[in-house]
């Protein structure tokens, strides 16, 4: 799997296998592949019924991966994220009853609707692929990724993330309705008698396993990324801090992820190199959530996607 144009094909294959059960969203699919390659974290922002959790449960069936889905509701604890020990009379000792984010592709449902401390369960888990439980570590499976969704239009009764725990998310995708030919297909394959529950008669089949996304990690270190498009990404985080619209831009940390991000996107293309035109791509998922726009502007319908726009129109493209 060291070959980039390996990894490519493979990319292709899950995302047509992915396809047979997921209409239409195609750039999703594509990030989480990305998350999982990188280490990163994806967090997917629609109304309810745009599939996000099919496209979730659709990767990991087609990688042989676990998974586990977590609803986050207000009465939501974190031992119920990360698991809890309790005493086993049998034994006449106490052992681990590990919770769902022992898994490689954990679905974090409606993610704002928790409080923070809950919220924050998974903050380590995101951070160190560990969680601590009564004092001790236990390693996450590798690899980890989480999957985190929220209702964009939908505000009451939400904790919405604070600023720290949006930037420990690489990539935030914003999943929108299908075009009416996606639509009509998915009527159409309802109509045929699919449920969305049963994967198997989707067509589908896993054709990829974690240690192929394991093998693309060690990959990605022999992707080169020269000086030019090293500048060029710096660029256009500083350029999120100087727009004149933006109250907070994007970080350093910020930059590290779209570096990252790009280099993943590059062997997705099948190539070991980044262009700026890698980086441009991946501007929007990994800048998005980490620019807070200023409130007199926001209400004007100008956000963080329009900001970034203008920095890209901004910023010179290395030759």
């Amino acid at each position: 799997m060291g070959d980039p144009t390996a990894i490519q094909r493979l990319a292709q294959d899950v995302r047509a296998e992915v396809g047979k059960a997921v209409v239409g969203q195609g750039d999703a699919v594509e990030s989480l592949l990305i998350g999982l390659i990188t280490g990163g974290h994806v967090l997917l922002e629609g109304v309810p019924g745009t599939a996000k959790t099919l496209m979730a449960r659709s990767l990991a069936y087609v990688l042989e991966a676990s998974f586990k889905r977590i609803q986050f509701s207000p009465d939501l604890m974190p031992s119920d994220v990360v698991g809890t020990t309790v005493y086993d009379a049998d034994s006449g000792s106490f052992r681990l009853r590990t919770g769902p984010v022992f898994a490689n592709l954990v679905l974090a449902d409606e993610i704002n609707r928790t409080p923070p401390k809950t919220q924050a369960a998974l903050l380590e888990a995101m951070q160190e692929g560990q969680v601590t439980i009564d004092g001790t570590a236990h390693p996450l499976p590798q690899p980890f990724l989480v999957i985190a969704t929220q209702n964009p239009v939908e505000y009451e009764g939400t904790y919405p993330l604070p600023e720290a725990q949006l930037d420990r998310f690489q990539q935030k995708v914003v999943v929108d309705y299908p075009d009416e030919a996606n639509e009509v297909e998915v009527l159409s394959r309802h109509l045929s008698g699919l449920e969305m529950t049963d994967l198997a008669g989707f067509g589908m089949k896993a054709v990829a396993s974690v240690a192929d996304v394991i093998a693309a990690r060690s990959t990605l270190a022999h992707v080169v990324v020269d000086a030019g498009v090293v500048g060029y990404t710096a660029q256009i985080v500083r350029g999120t801090r100087e727009h004149p619209s933006v109250l907070l831009g994007a970080s350093p940390r910020a930059g590290v992820s779209l570096l990252v991000a790009s280099k993943a996107y590059a062997m997705l293309q099948g190539r070991d190199f980044v262009t700026p035109d890698d980086v441009k791509a991946m501007s929007a998922r990994c800048l998005r959530h980490r620019i807070i726009v200023r409130a007199e502007v926001e209400i004007e319908g100008y956000g963080a996607d329009s900001i970034l726009g203008d920095v890209l129109d901004k910023v010179a493209v290395p030759r």
